[in-house]
C-alpha cells in the first residue's frame, strides 16, 4: 500500500516529535541507565536539543523538580527567544517556593532585554534585589545589558557603578550599551577608563569599540585600536577583523579594508563578506560589490538578508532592472524575500528603474508590516517618477494608519510644490518638533523658496539650530531667485564668519544673486575670485553662474 505523502511524514520517527517521544519513553523504561530524571533533563542530550515541545513535555513529566531542572528549561527558552514560555516558567518557579540563583536571574534578565519591556525589566530587577543576587557579577552584568537594550542608559550606568565586582564582560556590556543607544562618543572615553583600571581586553571589547568608532568616523583613533589588536594577538579573530573592515570602509580606506579581508583566508564568515560588499557599495564601487558577492557564493558562504540588501542597492544605482529581478529570485530562493530590509531595497531599486507598479506590489505584500522606512521609500519613489498625487495620498494614508513620519519622510514630501500643502506639512512639522532639524528645516526653506515665499523661508532659516552648508546655500538660492543681492551678500559673509565652508552650490547661488540688474558687477567679480581661490572655478554650476 502506498501512503499519502502527508501520512508518510506522520509515520516518520525522525520528523514526528510525538513518535520520537514515544521511542524515547520506550528506551527509558527498558534501560535502567535512562530512568534518571537528571539524565532526561540534561541539556547535552540529543532529545533536549531536538524539539522544544519534547523538552517541555519531559519537564512536565518530572515529579520532583529542582532548581536545576527549572534552570535547564529556562536556558532552553532563553536560547530560543521563547519569551512568553520563559516568563511563565519563571512565575511557576517563584510560586514553587524554590529560591532562584544567579543562573536563573541571568537567564530571565536576558529574556527581558530581548523583550524591550522597561516595566518588566524593573520588576525583575526588584526580584534580584529581593533574592540578594544583585551583587553577583553575572547578575549585575545582565542588568546592565537589560537596561541598555531597553534604552534606560542612566539606570544601566547606575547598576554598573554600584557593582561591587566587575569583569571584562561587565565593561563590554556597558560599552556595547552606549554604542547600542548611539552614544558612541562615550564609548572611547569608557574604554580608556577600563584600560587605566587594568582590565584585560577581549575580542568582544575590541570589536565593540571599533564598531562605535566606525559610526563616528574616528578612523585615526581606530588605527590606534588596530595597533592594540595586533599587540594582543586579535588580528586573526573574525569579529575583530569584521569591525576593522567596517571602520576602514566607512572612512573610504578600501585598500586597508580589502587587505584585512584578504588576509582572513579561511576565517571569513557571512558578516565578513557582508562588510566587504557594503564597503564597496558605500564607496560607489558597484562592480566590485558584485564581484565580491559572486566570490562569496563560490566560497560556499551563505548570503544573509544584509548581503541582498547591499547588492540590490548597487542595482538601484546602476538602474539594472534585469539584475534587480535576478537578485529578487535569489532572495526568494534563500528565504529572505519577505525581510523588511530586502523588500525596502527592492522597492527603491524598482523605483529607480521606473517600475512603480512592481514597487507598489511589494509594498502592498507586507500586509500591515510597513514601517516609516518602507512608507518613505514608496513616497520618494512616486515623487522621483512624477507621481505627486500618489505620493501625497500615501503620505495621508501613512498618518491615518498611525505611522509617524521622520525627517526623511518630511524632507521627501516637501518637494511637492503646492502652497497649501506646504503650509499643512509645515504645521505638522512644528507639532512634531522637526522644524529645528537641519534636514527638515532646509527642505521646508527650499519649498518656500520654490513657490516664491521668501519671507517664510527666512523665518524657517532662522529657526534651524545646526545650519549646514546645504541650508546656507538654499537661503542664498532664495535671495538669488528674488534678486536681493545685498541680503545674499550679508548671508554669505555671515556663513564665512561662522566657519562654514562654502561649496560649489554656495558660490553658484551668490554669483547668481550678483547677476540681478541692481547688483554691482565688481561684487560678482569678488565672489568669482573667491571661488577660484577655493578651486571651484571648474565646477559646472559655478561656471554657468559666471556666464
Amino acid at each position: 500500500m502506498i501512503l499519502n505523502p502527508s501520512l508518510r511524514v506522520l509515520t516518520n520517527i525522525s520528523t514526528n516529535p510525538i513518535l520520537k517521544l514515544r521511542r524515547y519513553h520506550f528506551h527509558c523504561h527498558t534501560n535502567p541507565l535512562l530512568q534518571s530524571h537528571a539524565f532526561a533533563l540534561n541539556p547535552k542530550t540529543p532529545l533536549w536539543d531536538s524539539d522544544p515541545h519534547i523538552a517541555q513535555h519531559m519537564f512536565d513529566q518530572t515529579p520532583l523538580r529542582g532548581l536545576k531542572e527549572y534552570n535547564q528549561l529556562l536556558f532552553r527558552f532563553s536560547r530560543n527567544d521563547q519569551t512568553q514560555e520563559a516568563l511563565h516558567l519563571f512565575v511557576s518557579l517563584s510560586r514553587s517556593g524554590l529560591p532562584p540563583d544567579e543562573f536563573t536571574m541571568s537567564c530571565i534578565l536576558k529574556i527581558c532585554a530581548g523583550s524591550f519591556d522597561g516595566m518588566l525589566s524593573r520588576q525583575v530587577h526588584c526580584q534580584c534585589v529581593k533574592s540578594g543576587l544583585v551583587q553577583h557579577v553575572s547578575v549585575g552584568t545582565s542588568l546592565v545589558d537589560m537596561y541598555m537594550k531597553t534604552e534606560a542608559v542612566r539606570d544601566g550606568r547606575r547598576v554598573f557603578d554600584e557593582m561591587g565586582d566587575r569583569n571584562v564582560v561587565s565593561w563590554t556590556s556597558l560599552l556595547a550599551g552606549y554604542s547600542w543607544n548611539g552614544l558612541n562618543d562615550d564609548v572611547w572615553e569608557l574604554f580608556c577608563q577600563m584600560h587605566v583600571e587594568g582590565y584585560m581586553l577581549n575580542q568582544y571589547t575590541v570589536s565593540t569599540v571599533i564598531a562605535a568608532l566606525a559610526k563616528e568616523g574616528e578612523v585615526a583613533i581606530g588605527m590606534q585600536i588596530h595597533a592594540l589588536v595586533v599587540k594582543h594577538g586579535f588580528e586573526e579573530v573574525t569579529p575583530v577583523c569584521n569591525s576593522l573592515i567596517n571602520l576602514y570602509s566607512r572612512s573610504g580606506m578600501l585598500r586597508d579594508a580589502r587587505a584585512i579581508f584578504d588576509n582572513m583566508e579561511e576565517n571569513k564568515d557571512s558578516a565578513s563578506w557582508n562588510s566587504m560588499i557594503a564597503g564597496h557599495v558605500t564607496n560607489g564601487q558597484d562592480l566590485e560589490a558584485f564581484k565580491t558577492f559572486n566570490n562569496m557564493q563560490l566560497a560556499g558562504a551563505k548570503p544573509t538578508y544584509m548581503t541582498f540588501a547591499s547588492v540590490i542597492k548597487s542595482c538601484a544605482r546602476l538602474k539594472e532592472l534585469g539584475l534587480v529581478r535576478l537578485l529578487h529570485c535569489k532572495a526568494l530562493k534563500s528565504g529572505f524575500s519577505t525581510h523588511q530590509s530586502v523588500i525596502t531595497a527592492l522597492m527603491v531599486a524598482l523605483s529607480k528603474c521606473k517600475e512603480m507598479d512592481g514597487a507598489f506590489s511589494l509594498f502592498s505584500s507586507m500586509h500591515g508590516g510597513q514601517n516609516v522606512v518602507t512608507w518613505t521609500a514608496m513616497i520618494s519613489g512616486y515623487l522621483q517618477n512624477g507621481g505627486t498625487d500618489q505620493a501625497v495620498n500615501l503620505f495621508s494614508q501613512m498618518r491615518r494608519e498611525g505611522v509617524k513620519p521622520n525627517h526623511f519622510t518630511y524632507s521627501a514630501i516637501l518637494t511637492v510644490q503646492h502652497a497649501v500643502f506646504i503650509s499643512e506639512v509645515h504645521a505638522e512639522v512644528i507639532k512634531t518638533n522637526y522644524e529645528r532639524s537641519s534636514s527638515v528645516g532646509t527642505a521646508l526653506l527650499d519649498a518656500y523658496v520654490k513657490i516664491g515665499n521668501i519671507n517664510d523661508a527666512v523665518k524657517v532659516f532662522e529657526l534651524i539650530e545646526m545650519k549646514d552648508t546645504i541650508a546656507w546655500s538654499a537661503m542664498l538660492a532664495g535671495y538669488a531667485q528674488t534678486g536681493e543681492t545685498e541680503e545674499a551678500a550679508k548671508i554669505f559673509c555671515q556663513l564665512t564668519k561662522e566657519g562654514i565652508k562654502p561649496n560649489e552650490f554656495t558660490f553658484s547661488s551668490i554669483i547668481n544673486a550678483c547677476a540681478a540688474p541692481t547688483a554691482a558687477v565688481e561684487q560678482g567679480k569678488q565672489f568669482h575670485a573667491c571661488a577660484i581661490k577655493m578651486r571651484f572655478n571648474n565646477a559646472l554650476c559655478a561656471c554657468n553662474s559666471v556666464i
